[in-house]
């Protein structure tokens, strides 16, 4: 039986002509014993749903926002994300990178729509609720950073008793004191930060904590989220006048100050250098910027196809004059003056030093060569394992100390906001079976909903639509947020460019097709196949524009 409207996705395309493929197909002409196939209604995986790191229900939600329902995708997505308003920001967007319709025109942009449900939800002022029974158990997070929120927020939602403890004066981790506010908003920060507050959880901040085995006859478990938030240092050598900072500790500087822009703001002076290639390099490059250096420069070992920073990040960054060194190390620094050495790709296409160099003017250095967390607090712990820099969980995120899970940039995995999210979440489930006596089974995934199953020719030419952003030249000198968000009715013609791929969305086109009348419509978008009168001739999976049918062997 095929699934109801909505448990996928839907389409606003108008339904084609039911094309009659065949006359004179009586009810009473049963042909069932011709087939050596059987058509079959099935729900796959959309590439979107798996490639999502915080584990969204991708295409069920927009299925709700395209109906304009916006609340009830808005609440689909909080069942495995507590901060929409947030992702639709800075989430770099796998589930588009997956998405079956950029190989028919472009990707849905379902950070967009998610940004636009989750400004809705603020401005609505939507709360969420727990509805299941007090456990009586007790949970400390360690970090309030995405992995550390996200965890809070689902284990308040189980029935747990939790308590936030963080070593900053506000919450949010590496997303208030790493992400500058021209990309993160606080104000939409907080928002969702207070509705976690909101079911319960206890934020105590300005917290370090250190004591495991103390912490362990407080509470009934712990997750440790500590983010990396120590710069690496590589030890360039520099005179006594150089004026060296890392990029995380400027980052970090900004905030707390406050406004920036005003008198209180970081002195870096009008020529900045930035060394490394990834994304806090950038921040750090373009917030200089943005605190009155004339000339912003990256300097970069490797060329732009290398570089870890995200590709949207790297043209933001030049449209606002940023300047970028390809092929450059930085080799000496003094007051005044870097010395960087040219480098050469050898035959494998790795950089290699030349032996030549030049000398750059620079009022300071800024040193973004990637960060690292402080696991202090796990470093004596017995049965915990720390290699290079990363804490060993198994598949429960458990570490070997029972009761202390962990997740976030402190375990091993690519160190992002929705990927740290997502570790929350599981780290949830796995804590609260782990208090209850069980074991949390996720069960199996469906198969996968690939695009040769589909028939593209349904979906009509609808365009992307494009987020607006500020000039470039307006938003150098400003911290004012640089990506707006889409109004209600670019986010409707969005969401419904969703192709609902692998899942029915109720076309009717298998109803339309079938030339033995052997599709029983139940109700709108529900279907069933009356087999006794299906010859098993394929025209209804060839001709499902979802690939949500399969034709399946016949057992004889």
């Amino acid at each position: 039986m095929a699934g109801t409207p909505g448990t996928a996705g839907s389409n606003p395309v108008p339904l084609p002509f039911a094309i009659s493929l065949g006359v004179g197909s009586s009810l009473s002409n049963q042909t069932g014993s011709w087939r050596t196939e059987r058509p079959v209604y099935v729900n796959l995986l959309p590439p979107c749903n798996k490639a999502c790191p915080a584990g969204e229900n991708v295409q069920q939600w927009l299925y709700h926002a395209e109906e304009g329902n916006y609340e009830a995708a808005w609440r689909e997505i909080m069942l495995n994300n507590p901060l929409p308003a947030v992702m639709g920001r800075v989430c770099y967007h796998t589930c588009q990178t997956a998405c079956n319709r950029a190989e028919v025109d472009e990707a849905v942009g379902i950070n967009a729509i998610e940004r636009f449900l989750g400004d809705k939800a603020i401005a609505e002022n939507w709360q969420v609720t727990t509805d299941v029974p007090a456990s009586g158990k007790k949970v400390l997070v360690v970090g309030s950073g995405p992995s550390g929120l996200s965890a809070a927020y689902h284990l308040a939602r189980l029935g747990h008793t939790v308590t936030v403890r963080d070593l900053g004066d506000k919450p949010g981790g590496m997303m208030r004191y790493g992400i500058p506010a021209y990309r993160l908003p606080r104000k939409i920060l907080d928002a969702e930060i207070a509705r976690i507050a909101a079911l319960g959880v206890t934020f105590e901040q300005g917290v370090r904590v250190d004591d495991i085995d103390a912490v362990l006859d407080e509470f009934d478990a712990v997750f440790t989220a500590v983010g990396a938030q120590i710069g690496k240092n590589i030890g360039v050598p520099a005179g006594e006048a150089a004026n060296i900072m890392d990029a995380v500790d400027v980052l970090r500087d900004v905030e707390a100050r406050g406004d920036s822009t005003g008198d209180d703001k970081p002195l870096l002076g009008r020529t900045v250098v930035v060394y490394g290639g990834g994304n806090t390099a950038v921040d750090a490059a373009r917030t200089a910027k943005r605190l009155g250096a004339t000339d912003s420069v990256i300097v970069y070992r490797r060329t732009r196809d290398r570089m870890p920073a995200h590709d949207s990040e790297v043209v933001e960054a030049e449209e606002e004059g940023i300047a970028m060194r390809w092929l450059s190390t930085v080799k000496h620094v003094d007051g005044g003056t870097i010395k960087i050495e040219k480098m050469a790709l050898d035959e494998n296409g790795f950089p290699q030093p030349t032996g030549e160099y030049e000398e750059l003017a620079a009022d300071s250095l800024i040193m973004a060569l990637g960060q690292e967390s402080d696991l202090s607090l796990l470093e004596n712990v017995d049965g915990v394992t720390i290699d290079r820099g990363v804490v060993a969980v198994n598949e429960y995120m458990m570490t070997g100390r029972a009761g202390v899970f962990a997740g976030g940039d402190m375990v091993p995995s690519e160190k992002n906001v929705t990927v740290a999210i997502g570790h929350g979440k599981k780290a949830a489930r796995h804590i609260d079976a782990w208090l209850r006596g069980s074991i949390y089974d996720p069960g199996e995934k469906p198969g996968d909903a690939t695009l040769d199953r589909m028939e593209t020719w349904y979906y009509s030419d609808a365009p992307h639509k494009v987020r607006e952003r500020l000039e470039g030249p307006r938003r150098a000198s400003t911290f004012d947020e640089v990506v707006q968000g889409l109004d209600e009715e670019s986010a409707v013609f969005e969401a419904r460019r969703c192709m609902s791929c692998g899942n029915c969305f109720g076309c009717d086109n298998c109803f339309g097709v079938c030339p033995d009348n052997a599709v029983l419509k139940i109700q709108p978008g529900e279907y069933e196949f009356k087999y006794d009168y299906c010859k098993g001739c394929g025209v209804c999976a060839e001709e499902c524009p979802c690939g949500a049918i399969s034709m399946v062997p016949e057992e004889i």
